[in-house]
């Protein structure tokens, strides 16, 4: 289950995703349960910027402001690269859900 919110935004999401060379992009914790409160949750995701280049902190810095402006609220954008925790791993891929795939 989507939160409510993003349900209405998803072609932008995908358009935001092709200008920035996304591979993949995922929607995890309260957005992806019935815990999201449109009042005052986050967005998460965990992002595969695909290969590591010279653009790609830029392209991360880039989609993570987009997505926050499209949303109007604060995003936590996760590269697939800095989850090392298989304790986090786990919990992630318990309520993880695509987005985008390339």
């Amino acid at each position: 289950m989507l939160a409510p919110i993003f349900a209405d935004k998803r072609a932008e999401v995908v358009a935001l995703c092709e200008r920035y060379g996304v591979r993949r992009l995922d929607l995890f914790g309260s957005a992806t349960k019935d815990t999201f409160d449109p009042a005052t949750s986050d967005l998460d995701f965990l992002v595969d910027l695909g290969e590591y280049g010279p653009d790609v902190a830029r392209r991360y810095l880039a989609i993570a402001d987009a997505l926050e402006a499209l949303f109007g609220r604060p995003v936590d954008l996760l590269t697939v690269r800095s989850v090392r925790s298989a304790y986090f791993i786990a919990e992630l891929d318990a309520s993880r859900q695509l987005v985008y795939v390339a």
